[in-house]
């Protein structure tokens, strides 16, 4: 079930809430019981392979042909 991050602008409090998607955008009071809330952009961090931590991405094979970076543009 999707997390989803709140700040209280009332008391600052930031928190976080589990529902379904489907309740996304439902409102969220604070744990103190504020009704003032608003929903945060959160960020996804997305893992790679294991092992391959902090290891740079591969660079994508070359060879599109056209005048894409050829030297046939001038």
């Amino acid at each position: 079930m999707p997390r989803y991050e709140y700040r209280c602008r009332s008391c600052g409090d930031r928190f976080e809430v589990s529902r379904p998607m489907s309740e996304a955008g439902a409102p969220a009071s604070c744990p103190v019981g504020h009704e003032d809330t608003v929903k945060l952009l959160s960020t996804v961090a997305v893992a790679g392979r294991a092992g391959s931590a902090g290891a740079p991405a591969p660079a994508p094979a070359g060879g599109g042909g056209g005048c894409c970076g050829g030297g046939c543009c001038g």
